[in-house]
């Protein structure tokens, strides 16, 4: 009774805006860099994107979200010696100064403060060492497989490094967090200290980039110039990474305007939007409605429309009772024959067995 069945079926796609073509060679003077869509997780440019290489302060994307996933933000931290006075950026933290961790985060994310990544990482993780297994963890977790932590700030160490590609995933996770995303996008924050309590945003992607919301600057002598910048429009937040770069803003605004200008996004499906429904026995309904458990909105460039297709697995035929949200199959979207997203089918609403009094009056109704 539950033999699967795969249904090959073309997607009419609704186009919001027109999309323009742009040239593939964007001359960056970034080593390395990669330009994704940050709800997909397309990549939409990439210039030797797994090349393993230093990432200075950028590093503090992943400090922030490990601080965020697992400290209170309203949390009150009395800063210790070892938070003080440490080499390069700095928010001048004082010991025994008592300070928030979103003060901390602020100055950690606008100020690149390595004396915050320092308190914050001592304080979150119980220890540094600890932080750093969990931010090693973290990036595990995120497929982020070619990035290794030495630290929480990203200060020089020859086994520190990640790619352009590993800090694009996990920037994308990290806007995955409104307080992450509130934290990068604000150009000034007043933190509530006596001295010091004036952060301005050292990322200029704010000021310079229309629709620009993060994310972090980075720079040693060792790593070169390394931003990571985020922008929102039409739909899309695009995230741009560059490593080791000359002229890093302008690559970045080069990624991005290719981005935006290349690729529209295209609603594949809703959530809970109707994908199927399936025969159902001895149930007080005839029919199981399957909806998709998640919405994919994709970037497309012209001429890729008709090359999307979705494959549904889902069973012939269902016996009640059947419960609602229950996964009960499976929807593949290709491009162009390569899978791009599998989401579950899930049921819309509950079916009961019908009982033996009610199937008794059916048949006398018929």
């Amino acid at each position: 009774m539950k033999r699967k069945i795969s249904v090959i079926i073309l997607i009419t796609l609704m186009v919001l805006t027109t999309s323009i073509s742009y040239g593939d060679n964007l001359s960056l003077s970034a080593i390395s860099g990669i330009l994704i869509d940050g709800n997909s997780g397309r990549i939409l440019y990439e210039k030797n994107s797994h090349e393993k290489m230093p990432m200075a302060s950028t590093t503090k994307i992943m400090t922030a979200l490990v601080a965020i996933e697992n400290g209170k933000l309203e949390d009150k931290i009395n800063i210790k010696k070892t938070g003080v006075g440490i080499e390069g950026s700095s928010i001048y933290l004082r010991e025994g100064e008592i300070i928030s961790l979103r003060d901390l985060l602020y100055g950690l994310m606008l100020r690149s403060g390595n004396d915050a990544a320092v308190s914050i990482a001592d304080y979150v993780g119980r220890g540094v060492d600890n932080f750093i297994e969990l931010m090693n963890k973290k990036a595990e977790e995120v497929g982020a497989v070619d990035t290794n932590f030495m630290n929480p700030h990203g200060l020089p160490n020859d086994n520190h490094y990640t790619t352009a590609y590993d800090l694009a995933l996990i920037t994308r996770e990290a806007l995955k967090h409104e307080e992450f995303k509130n934290i990068v996008k604000a150009k000034t924050w007043t933190a509530k200290r006596d001295e010091n309590n004036y952060f301005y945003n050292k990322n200029q992607t704010l000021w310079e980039y229309e629709g620009g919301d993060g994310v972090k600057t980075g720079y040693t002598m060792r790593a070169g110039r390394c931003l990571v910048s985020s922008a929102t429009r039409k739909g899309m937040q695009l995230i741009a990474v560059v490593l080791n770069a000359g002229d890093w803003f302008n690559d970045n605004y080069k990624l991005l305007n290719y981005g935006f200008e290349k690729y529209t996004p295209h609603i594949i499906y809703d959530k809970n939007q109707y994908i199927t429904k399936v025969p159902v026995v001895n149930g007080k309904k005839e029919y199981v409605i399957l909806v998709a458990e998640n919405s994919l909105t994709y970037p497309l460039k012209e001429g890729e429309k008709s090359k999307v297709k979705i494959s549904i697995d889902n069973p012939t035929i269902l016996e009640a009772p059947i419960e609602k949200g229950k996964v009960l199959g499976s929807i593949q979207t290709y491009l162009d024959g390569q899978l791009i997203r599998k989401d579950n089918l899930v049921v819309k609403e509950s079916i009961d067995k019908i009982s033996f009094i009610d199937k008794i009056i059916n048949i006398f109704k018929n």
